[in-house]
């Protein structure tokens, strides 16, 4: 199991502080969905939790096959949890294809719910076996529930006149019901989910519900309750306040319009649909009424001219996209570092190169985001680590553009956008003000005279009497901003915008260590492999080994503290989903000692992988 058990009273019932579950099936047989209310069953209850939804790019491939297949896993228990887990203790698989694909990730001893409607002669010829697993012996040394789930939702729900194929897509929620009973859950709160989602009175609901209990009163009525050992996690009192799960695109939406509404400014999010950062332009438009707009432009390249006026009219521009729509910006970014306005950007990583694996996570956009543009382009590069910190980034995103007027990128990834965990839902009217002042008007004006701290230049909204200038991609003039072809101009400008990016370091120094500030080996990490790094490190302190964690949320500028502070160990290893880039660009800042361990495999690294390395090069000393 994921963690250490207990046998309690009942021989049936073993307790665990935590456990893993992973729904797959076909794409459209509502995987995500199960997934998804399970996890928020799990959140509501003050567990820790960390999911995985892993699907293809295909919108429908062909039913039962091995490369249509989505999954969902989530993993939930007593405590912080920091990664989705690296195996699963509970398989539930739709199909003969969704086994295939995902036994591999059982462990051993482990729960797997069959539906044996399905796995007939053409199913199992269709997943490529050669004759059935449920047959040959290959699943031994598992638990195996195999029920006629197919058949028996149909029948659950046959009153409500719904044929075969509409009465199987209510398949996940039999085995939804299955599945809460396994773990002592009761349904009711799925019940009023239901009613709420879709409507009290309508068919989908009252047949959805049916499935629900059908699955519910099986597990409860059968011989499974006596064959199977049931892996419960213990209650938990959740800590004060409102708990909910959320995804880092909620988060991001969340973090935007709060860091939006405590400036004063109305924002409006720029963009043009892309996977896996459409989902923040769904969340956003539910908010229109309350200062933040959403603009669906003809392209990439519109969508961040876009953006860039509403700074420029006085508002709050944001744009997101994945890598392919950034490289379509990048013009448009480094215009809005020459005329110097907040803009936040938004890049939702997936793997690549060219259009890659749209539905997959990787961090291989980070020399992009730090030096992808022509010309000296600087801006501040900001990663969460996490869902639930998302919503923090985005306010310290918001917060750094518009006090030096200058564009702030967010890298987050395929995994962040769509994993859930739990979140505390904060109290909004804690949240410090940060209220924008606009340039009134002065004689003189000269729009790139600088703050002499920031070295921001104000911000002026359009048609404000006596402030007019020009604005624009040519190179200004360091007072006036009239065109300015002088090379002596020209350096000062760039010397002033590098500067005012550096500067920014003084406020984003801070680095946080998990473990010692010396010792043998220190792990420097970004974005979301911070769950299986925190994981793997906390592992091995508790078995007294000297092994300290860095998670490195400012990307650019480059932390000096992080620097210092890496020389106090004898080893640095960095941690991440591409090929070195990182590892690359503390070299490059003259950071000694560093090794690099990397995957580009479209998934989370695994915690066992990592506790591998980490002990290997604390026995060998480099």
């Amino acid at each position: 199991m994921d963690g250490n058990s207990s046998k309690v009273k009942n021989k049936n019932i073993e307790e665990n502080w935590s456990t893993t579950v992973r729904f797959a099936g076909d794409s459209g047989d509502g995987m995500q969905l199960t997934g998804g209310r399970l996890t928020f069953e799990a959140a509501i209850s003050g567990m820790g939790l960390a999911t995985f939804p892993d699907y293809p790019a295909e919108i429908r491939a062909p039913a039962g096959t091995t490369f249509g297949v989505s999954s969902f896993q989530v993993r939930f228990g007593k405590g912080l949890i920091a990664s989705s887990g690296d195996h699963a203790d509970i398989l539930v698989a739709m199909n003969p294809a969704a086994l295939k694909v995902n036994i591999k990730e059982v462990l051993p001893g482990g729960l797997v719910i069959l539906d044996s409607s399905s796995f007939n002669d053409r199913g199992i010829k269709k997943a490529g076996y050669e004759e059935n697993p449920m047959e040959n012996g290959s699943l031994s040394g598992l638990q195996i529930i195999s029920a006629d789930i197919s058949n028996l939702t149909v029948e659950a729900v046959k009153e409500f006149g719904l044929g075969n194929k509409d009465g199987l897509r209510c398949r996940n929620m039999w085995t939804l019901g299955l599945i809460l009973w396994l773990f002592s859950k009761n349904i009711h709160e799925t019940v009023t989910w239901l009613e709420n989602k879709f409507g009290k009175e309508n068919i989908l609901t009252k047949a959805n519900i049916a499935a629900l209990n059908a699955g519910h009163r099986y597990a409860e009525n059968t011989e499974i309750s006596s064959d199977i050992i049931r892996k419960v996690v213990p209650k938990v009192k959740p800590a004060k306040g409102k708990w909910r799960a959320i995804t880092g695109a909620e988060s991001l939406a969340f973090g935007l319009a709060t860091g939006a509404k405590k400036a004063k400014l109305n924002m409006t999010l720029c963009s043009y649909p892309i996977t896996p950062a459409s989902p923040i332009m769904h969340y956003l438009a539910s908010y229109k009424l309350k200062g933040i707009g959403i603009y669906q432009a003809e392209d990439e390249i519109a969508a961040c001219c876009s953006a860039i006026g509403v700074s420029y009219a006085g508002g709050l521009g944001v744009t997101s996209s994945s890598g392919p729509g950034i490289s379509l910006k990048t013009e448009a970014i480094g215009l809005a570092i020459s005329v110097e306005l907040p803009l936040i950007i938004i890049n939702s990583q997936r793997a690549g190169p060219s259009t890659g694996l749209p539905t997959r996570a990787e961090q291989s956009d980070l020399m992009q985001a730090i030096y992808g543009r022509h010309g000296e382009a600087p801006l501040v590069v900001l990663a969460p680590k996490s869902p639930s910190h998302c919503f923090e980034i985005a306010q310290v995103a918001v917060h750094i553009a518009i006090k030096y007027m200058t564009p702030v990128m967010i890298l987050s990834d395929a995994y962040l956008a769509s994993a859930s965990e739990p979140w505390l839902i904060p109290d909004i009217s804690k949240i410090k003000e940060n209220p924008v002042s606009f340039a009134e008007y002065e004689e003189n004006f000269m729009p790139f005279k600088r703050d002499s701290v920031t070295l921001a230049r104000k911000w002026v909204k359009p048609g404000t009497k006596g402030m007019e200038h020009r604005i624009g991609g040519l190179e200004k003039d360091s007072s006036s901003g009239n065109i300015s072809y002088d090379p002596e101009n020209h350096q000062e400008m760039t010397n002033l915008r590098t500067k005012k990016i550096k500067n920014i370091q003084n406020e984003l120094n801070e680095i946080n260590i998990t473990g010692l500030e010396n010792g043998d080996l220190l792990v420097i990490g970004w974005g979301s492999t911070n769950g299986p790094i925190s994981e793997a490190q906390e592992q091995l302190s508790n078995k007294g080994y000297k092994i300290s964690h860095v998670h490195v949320s400012c990307l650019w500028p480059i932390s000096e503290r992080l620097k210092s502070l890496a020389s106090q160990f004898k080893s640095i290893i960095v941690v991440e989903m591409n090929d070195g880039q990182l590892f690359n660009l503390l070299k490059a800042e003259s950071i000694q000692k560093l090794q690099s361990l990397t995957q580009v495999s479209g998934k989370p690294i695994r915690v066992s992988y990592l506790l591998e390395k980490f002990q290997k090069i604390i026995k060998n000393g480099k």
